[in-house]
This record gives C-alpha cells, structure tokens and sequence, in this order.
C-alpha cells in the first residue's frame, strides 16, 4: 500500500514523530469540532485533511516554532488573520 503524503514528507516538516502525532490529533479534532457546528459533511476525514495541512506546509513544528520566538528570528503567530487598516 502506498501512502499519500510519504513519511519523508512529513518528516520534512515535522521531525519529530511523536509531535507530529500530537499536530495531526490535535488539528484533525479542531476540523472534525468546526465542521459538526457548522452543521456540515466532511468529503474527507479529519485525520486525512490534518496530515495534507502538514504536508503542504500549513502546520508547522511547534518546536521549531517556539525555538524562533526564543531567538527573536520570528514573532509569534496570534492566529489573527484579519487585516486592519
């Protein structure tokens, strides 16, 4: 069985496997939670569209994150996506 997206892949993102266990279970319950208020059907499963998110780039390593907040290389995400004016 071939798998989609390829562990190499994932590592890239996440190096840890254990945290990205921790990533994918964590976004996939947010997912699962936002789609039942939403009154919506999900076309795919959570786990499956946490682990594209992974693969793709949107979720990153919470440790290398915090790392770059440590050393002032980047600022905090606020999860703020609005823009002010």
């Amino acid at each position: 069985m071939m798998l989609y997206p390829a562990m190499g892949e994932l590592s890239a993102q996440i190096h840890n496997r254990y945290m990205l266990v921790n990533v994918v279970a964590r976004r996939a319950r947010q997912i699962a939670e936002a789609y039942e208020e939403a009154h919506q059907i999900l076309d795919e499963k959570p786990v499956t569209m946490a682990i594209n998110e992974v693969a793709d780039g949107i979720l990153e390593d919470p440790e290398r994150v915090q790392e770059a907040v440590e050393t002032g290389d980047a600022a905090p995400d606020t999860g703020d996506d609005t823009d002010e004016e």
